[in-house]
């Protein structure tokens, strides 16, 4: 499929040529059967260093239009770039895609987000930074707030003590701000009356991303009244994607099959 890049060739914001990516594009999944429907932005997770694109990205995509879906896949900047590139990434994406729902026979009122472990920050980032326009081109004037989030064993916090360092340190690392920035982007610390509802899912012994990441960001939304769902299975390794060999994991999908309807977006 054709990618759609998200800024005008050569004029992506912070974009380096020496870093040796493409300018950040998103790989369309369409239905195209006449029906409006929403859409989803997945984001394959990889520190903030690279991107799972196959079992964390076009796979969950295919899965999406399973249940009457639109999605697209991003490849959003890694390392070198730092905040606020890679933020803004998402945020773009999200405007991009509504501003051009109907053209791509998309509800602009459900543009959702989808990421894993980095990828799910990516997401909690979008939850934690949106607004409702600002200046720019025309498409920077649309607001680049998702209208649902789903995290899968996200990394959430970078400030306590369970946090994934090395996720921050590639996204906020000798940033002059970076303390500030750090606080600001752990979605714990982030939840206000306007976040988008949530669905959660994490397995209780991950080693690779704490469940406390999930556990401490659901007490938040639940707490400011966030319409949410959080799933904590007991076992699973960090990465699983869709956990098609994990016959108790792998529940998760039609789990949200099932919250994303409810919500409209099919």
């Amino acid at each position: 499929m054709d990618k759609i890049y998200l800024w005008e060739k050569g004029k992506t914001p912070y974009f380096n040529p020496e870093y040796g990516q493409e300018e950040p594009n998103l790989t369309p999944y369409l239905i195209n059967d006449g029906k409006k429907r929403g859409a989803v932005i997945v984001a394959p997770g990889g520190a903030y260093t690279h991107k799972a694109y196959q079992h964390e990205g076009y796979d969950v995509a295919e899965k999406l239009n399973s249940f009457g879906i639109n999605a697209f896949v991003i490849d959003y900047r890694v390392a070198p770039y730092q905040y606020p590139a890679i933020t803004g990434d998402i945020l773009r994406a999200i405007r991009y895609v509504r501003y051009h729902a109907e053209e791509m026979n998309i509800d602009p009122t459900k543009i959702g987000v989808l990421g894993f472990s980095s990828g799910g920050h990516l997401c909690n980032s979008a939850m934690c930074a949106f607004d409702y326009g600002k200046d720019g081109d025309e498409i920077d004037k649309v607001s680049s707030r998702p209208d649902a989030v789903v995290l899968c064993y996200p990394v959430i916090t970078l400030v306590e003590d369970y946090m994934h360092r090395y996720s921050r340190t590639q996204l906020l690392g000798g940033l002059p701000d970076e303390e500030k920035l750090a606080y600001s982007l752990s979605g714990e610390k982030a939840v206000k009356e306007d976040t988008p509802p949530c669905f959660i899912w994490h397995t209780q012994d991950d080693d690779g991303v704490s469940v406390w990441n999930s556990l401490n960001l659901y007490s938040s939304l639940v707490k400011n009244n966030i319409p949410s769902e959080l799933h904590v299975f007991p076992h699973g390794e960090h990465g699983l994607g869709m956990a098609p060999d994990r016959n108790d994991v792998s529940q998760w999908t039609s789990l949200l099959s099932t919250w994303l309807t409810n919500l409209g977006f099919n």
